[in-house]
């Protein structure tokens, strides 16, 4: 049985269907009940996941289903986290197009603490679903700090920022032991951080919150095995890379090179699912810094777009890849999410079920049936 990351694999978040998407206005408007809306989202998962295994893969989500944002949904089930606004922020496009967006904020305001299960019964259900192996994915903790830095922590709870990292890994350390309980063996966490770290404007405005972009992917590496660390041993642990992924936009660009030593030789995961669909990524030297042991996950094929690349580019692609780590090192899924909030990506069903045989297609040719 082969281990995740597998061969072809995706990030985790799909289009809402049209009836969940009813299903979730009508409970905002107050004429459903929250346990009507779970029914609504239990059918959309059972053929989330069937689709899924129907085209053939091995790692299955619920597709998100139940969440709004791919991080304020499991964030703010922490004890002592609020969400308070947004920062605007322009998101960008192809074609030049500017979209304006404000993804919430989070503000600590008391002591954060794990005060009860978020995923379990979610895993519950999921793995109830799926013979194959159940993937959760989770916001990175990370995502507590970057977007707010000093001014979004209450300094009467955490007068010492130290004691703020301690809780906030102790936190994750509880519900990535809830879920292992759970039989749950394949985590991701999403972090925009780390990549958003590799744009010149996103370092300069992180230095305006009062943080050194060089110390954070250290910082943040420190904080991401601090919550993993008591992790059972055959669980997988990766790491997702994000620049933004709002509507078919993008918040920051730019290669990994600024965070490529600290990302690959520090941060204590199994692999990285990294974005790779256009120029705005970088080039794939600094691959060279994968040490042996562990799996980058390439996302050559864009969520972004319509427009379906050929087999042939994504091969050639994996081929410039390969110049700089062991190509058996590597794996490949689509570049992103194709909803990482409920409001999904300009592209159709039928084009996203196209891009996820893609990914399959050509894993089976570079790699085989493995």
């Amino acid at each position: 049985m082969p281990k995740p990351p597998f061969r072809a694999d995706h990030v985790g978040s799909f289009l809402r269907p049209a009836a969940l998407i009813e299903a979730r206005a009508a409970h905002r408007a107050g004429t459903i009940d929250a346990a009507a809306l779970r029914a609504a989202e239990d059918a959309a998962i059972r053929d989330v996941v069937a689709m899924q295994e129907d085209l053939g893969f091995q790692g299955i989500t619920d597709g998100e289903f139940r969440r709004t944002y791919f991080h304020t949904d499991f964030l703010l089930q922490l004890d002592g986290i609020e969400e308070a606004g947004g920062t605007q922020v322009k998101f960008h496009q192809h074609g030049g197009k500017e979209l304006e967006y404000a993804p919430p904020v989070m503000k600590i305001t008391g002591k954060v603490t794990h005060a009860r299960d978020i995923q379990r019964a979610d895993f519950d259900y999921l793995a109830a679903c799926t013979s194959r192996t159940p993937k959760v994915t989770i916001p990175s903790p990370t995502m507590l700090h970057f977007r707010g830095g000093r001014d979004a922590i209450d300094a009467t709870a955490y007068p010492d920022l130290e004691a703020f990292y301690e809780d906030l890994a102790a936190a994750y350390r509880a519900e990535i032991a809830s879920l292992a309980d759970a039989g749950c063996r394949y985590l991701q966490l999403d972090d925009t951080n780390l990549a958003y770290l590799c744009d010149t404007t996103q370092r300069e405005n992180a230095r305006k919150r009062g943080m050194d972009p060089d110390e954070l992917p250290r910082l943040y590496a420190r904080i991401i095995n601090d919550s993993i660390r008591d992790r059972p041993e055959d669980m997988t642990v990766c790491v997702h890379l994000c620049r933004g992924n709002f509507r078919s936009s993008w918040a920051a660009e730019g290669g990994y090179e600024p965070v490529a030593e600290v990302l690959f030789n520090e941060l204590k995961v199994d692999g990285y699912f990294l974005e790779y669909d256009d120029p705005r990524s970088g080039d794939f030297a600094p691959l060279r810094h994968v040490p042996g042991g562990k799996t980058v996950v390439l996302g050559l094929v864009t969520t972004k777009l319509a427009d379906m690349e050929s087999a042939d580019d994504v091969k050639r692609r994996i081929d410039e890849a390969a110049a700089f780590m062991p190509l058996d090192q590597m794996a490949l899924s689509p570049q992103c999410g194709f909803s990482s909030t409920v409001h999904g990506n300009d592209i159709a069903m039928e084009q996203q079920s196209a891009k996820l045989q893609l990914v399959l297609d050509v894993a089976k040719d570079v790699w085989g049936d493995a």
